[in-house]
């Protein structure tokens, strides 16, 4: 039995890791969108629409910033030149930013979904999108290999 888990581990192990360095970006890029929310803009429930677009900016921004470093190192085990990786992956996180902008813009104003539900609901689809986005375009272990030569 804990062969099996140990092999499981083995197998899904970048898979876990994401998960966990996912939760960590999650709770750092949360914590700065709600203490946004509330020291700047009073804490309302249902932001205005500009102010979901400047949470949505908050949110984004604190996210990559401990995405990048966490998930080269940790989860892709990355070895390749960082610029052009940095650049790829903040490419690919502005396409789920609009992603994330468009669900909260729907979700919230328009709907009147509270901002919590939304951020939910954003969230996990998000995080689907930058694990494809990542494991195929940014940490891509052919690119690598390629640049190394």
């Amino acid at each position: 039995m804990i062969e099996k888990i140990k092999e499981l581990i083995v197998k899904y192990r970048e898979i876990i890791v994401y998960i966990i360095v996912g939760g960590i970006c999650t709770v750092v890029s949360w914590g700065c969108k709600f203490l946004w929310n509330q020291f700047v803009f009073g804490g309302p429930l249902h932001p205005t629409a500009l102010q979901t677009s400047i949470l949505s900016i908050v949110t984004w921004v604190s996210g990559v910033a401990v995405a990048y470093p966490l998930n080269r190192k940790f989860v892709f085990l990355s070895h390749g030149p960082w610029v052009p990786e940095c650049l790829k992956f903040c490419g690919s996180r502005v396409s789920t930013f609009f992603l994330d902008l468009f669900l909260t813009e729907v979700l919230g104003p328009l709907l009147g979904i509270n901002v919590f539900v939304v951020t939910l609901i954003s969230a996990v689809l998000v995080t689907i999108a930058n694990y494809i986005f990542s494991k195929v375009f940014v940490f891509n272990k052919k690119d690598s290999k390629t640049e190394e030569k």
